[in-house]
């Protein structure tokens, strides 16, 4: 597949079509990676770490005690 890189506004751009990123699992909103090598750029999906909350539990401190945090007085229309 051949595509033209453009300008946008003081920038250029690429216009990625919907089969290009369905076969690489890539959505709209999501984060990619990009690498710039001799006359190539890789795009590559970048991955979202996942939390285990057992495992970030076990590492609080064991005399951890939560307490309430103020965050000012209250603006606008807030009702508290």
């Amino acid at each position: 597949m051949i595509a033209k890189i453009q300008k946008w506004g003081n920038s250029q751009g690429l216009r990625l079509p919907k089969h290009v990123l369905e076969n690489a699992r890539i959505r709209v909103g999501d984060d990619v990676e990009l690498r710039a090598d001799d006359e190539e750029i890789v795009i590559r999906k970048r991955s979202r770490p996942k939390f285990d909350l057992a495992e970030m539990v076990s590492r609080m401190p064991r005399d951890y005690k939560p307490r309430e945090q103020s965050f000012g007085k209250p603006q606008g229309k807030e009702e508290w």
